[in-house]
């Protein structure tokens, strides 16, 4: 009888690279490990949360080439090679607020603030595409739907997106 040979395929690391919040960064990394925990761990960026692991709540929210992206269902090696910002890159380098931290502030659009750096995340990656923003409740609630809070009844968060298009000229 064969002695079974364990497969360690599974342990495998490798190389990564890419661009975060504008620096460039190499790692090597588990072939398992998700880019909230490369993040999180690897990079000391804790303001990416991890709510559900599941990819329903959008705590981990940052933004991939641009586009809005759950990291708790990215591996860090698909981000090979992608620009990634997280939430610490939104604010200006002098601590100045981007405009939809702002409105969030003014609106009292966060209660506890655990969902809050992935709705931003959200809502800053909508706001950077071109086109005409829907900011009806419906259109809003839509552009909600991937975050979820389990404080607030949202209303705070809606008016928050409102005063965001107004300060970024865009209502």
């Amino acid at each position: 009888m064969k002695a079974a040979i364990p497969d360690r395929s599974a342990d495998a690391e490798v190389d990564v690279s890419m661009t975060v919040n504008g620096e460039a960064v190499s790692r090597s990394v588990s072939v398992r490990m998700l880019l909230s925990d490369f993040l999180r761990h690897e990079l000391g960026l804790t303001g990416t949360h991890v709510g559900c692991e599941h990819g329903v709540c959008g705590c981990c929210t940052v933004l991939l080439n641009g586009r809005a992206g759950r990291s708790c269902l990215t591996l860090a090696v698909q981000a090979n090679g992608y620009d990634i910002r997280t939430i610490e890159s939104v604010a200006a380098a002098d601590g100045t607020l981007h405009p939809v931290q702002q409105a969030f502030k003014e609106c009292h659009g966060l209660q506890c603030g655990y969902c809050t750096p992935g709705m931003v995340m959200n809502i800053v990656a909508r706001f950077e595409e071109p086109g005409k923003l829907d900011l009806s409740d419906e259109g809003i609630r839509d552009l909600l739907s991937g975050n979820l809070c389990r404080c607030t009844g949202y209303l705070n968060i809606i008016a928050a997106v409102r005063r965001a298009a107004e300060l970024l000229g865009r209502a």
